[in-house]
């Protein structure tokens, strides 16, 4: 909306129809979408409603999270009474309706969330994204007897949930996967294995994308698979070097039988269905590591105020001081750009794709460079286990990796830019 507008009509007003920004006279705010800009209103502040949701979602990360996130990384612990407590909150079903037990909140009120959430333990926040994306996908693709079979108990974390996309021999080709779902009667039968699924083992739904027409992105399909089903079984717990706070493991499929009901959409909608959901994947992602990097950069500034060095604080220090700006300014652009990609994937903007691989590969870049900045700034300390900036230099490590490789995230930006 545009508010008081100034005195005269400047050459802005003239050919767009909005207010001259020149004008001194004007005080009010400039909506660009009204004047058909892509970019949207240049209005960066939240609502009350977003700062109380960001604020809950802190409030927990410090009551629940953050005291013990050394420990289940040390013990290797998957806090599955912590994430029914977040539950709880709304936080297992963040842009799920309503109608079936989610918060039915937009991309960004959930990127404030899980920003918040990996200030007290970023494996556990990326954990709650993951389940939030599988349950999602759920609700926006799957048949309403699916929906009211599943939602309610996975938004409440009586049911845990995995993504399962990635195979061992096809990582980042995503549109390549090995895994077969054949047709028997009104069954589907599926061979074939899932590698680095979180809550491999422990989840208790898996959202499979799995072949079951001809080569390439059209023939694959999405189902759902409850463990438990005839044929499923798991590889061991992988020893990782970060997220040890949620297990990883391999899923099989060795003639895993389930009714044709469990699929999600029709024959060859799944890629489709997994790119939608991995848009949203990297959004959330990449606001875990503006969290896990927050923590860090918070951290660091402490250290520099508290530290002194040949007489004098080490905040004093001036290539300390720049050091610490650039961080901080790395972190503030790496927001801004999350942000704008979750309100873009709100507001169903065509750009949407491209925006948010660009929000994800520069945000946990972003990321783990301030993390790992901070941790230099430690000193020797920072790489004691008894100090939290290892942990966090290993927990967002692989934030580059996962939802897209930072390599592939510059592919499909360079292909959206082509198009």
């Amino acid at each position: 909306m545009v508010a008081e507008a100034p005195i005269g009509r400047g050459p802005w007003e003239r050919q767009l129809g909005i207010p001259n920004i020149g004008a001194r006279q004007y005080r009010g705010r400039i909506d660009l979408a009204a004047a058909g800009s892509e970019f949207g209103a240049m209005d960066f502040s939240l609502t009350d409603d977003q700062r109380a949701i960001g604020d809950a979602a802190r409030a927990f990360a410090e009551a629940e999270l953050a005291p013990n996130s050394a420990r289940w990384d040390e013990e290797k612990h998957f806090p599955v009474d912590v994430l029914k407590k977040a539950a709880e909150l709304g936080f297992a079903g963040l842009y799920v309706h309503e109608d079936v037990g989610g918060s039915g909140l937009t991309r960004l009120d959930a990127s404030l969330v899980f920003e918040q959430l990996s200030h007290g333990d970023v494996a556990t926040a990326a954990f709650l994204s993951i389940h939030n994306m599988a349950a999602w996908m759920i609700d926006r693709f799957g048949s309403e007897e699916l929906r009211r079979r599943y939602l309610p108990r996975l938004t409440s974390m009586e049911l845990i949930a995995s993504y399962c996309l990635t195979e061992p021999g096809s990582g980042s080709d995503a549109a390549a996967p090995k895994t077969t779902a054949k047709r028997e009667g009104g069954d589907y039968v599926l061979n074939g294995s899932k590698a680095f699924i979180s809550g491999g083992g422990v989840s208790d739904l898996y959202v499979v994308m799995a072949r079951t027409g001809g080569e390439g992105a059209g023939g694959v399909s999405a189902f759902v698979v409850e463990k438990g089903a005839p044929g499923l079984s798991f590889g061991a717990q992988e020893r990782k070097m970060g997220w040890n706070a949620q297990p990883t493991a391999q899923v099989n499929f060795d003639d895993c039988r389930l009714p044709e009901a469990n699929r999600i959409g029709q024959e060859g909608e799944g890629f489709k269905f997994a790119m939608a959901g991995l848009d949203g994947g990297r959004i959330n992602i990449a606001s875990c590591s503006l969290g896990g990097a927050g923590f860090a950069f918070d951290a660091a500034k402490a250290y520099l105020e508290s530290r002194r060095q040949f007489g004098r604080a080490l905040r004093e220090f001036q290539g300390l001081q720049w050091r610490l700006a650039d961080m901080a300014t790395e972190l503030e652009a790496a927001r801004l750009m999350v942000r704008r990609a979750a309100h873009s994937l709100d507001q169903k903007n065509p750009k949407a794709t491209q925006y948010c691989a660009m929000a994800k590969r520069f945000a946990t870049d972003a990321g783990f460079e301030v993390a790992n900045q901070a941790l230099q700034l430690h000193g020797g300390y920072g790489y004691l286990r008894d100090f939290p900036l290892e942990r966090i230099v290993r927990d967002l490590r692989v934030h580059q990796i996962l939802e897209g490789t930072n390599e592939i995230m510059r592919v499909i930006i360079a292909r959206e830019l082509f198009r």
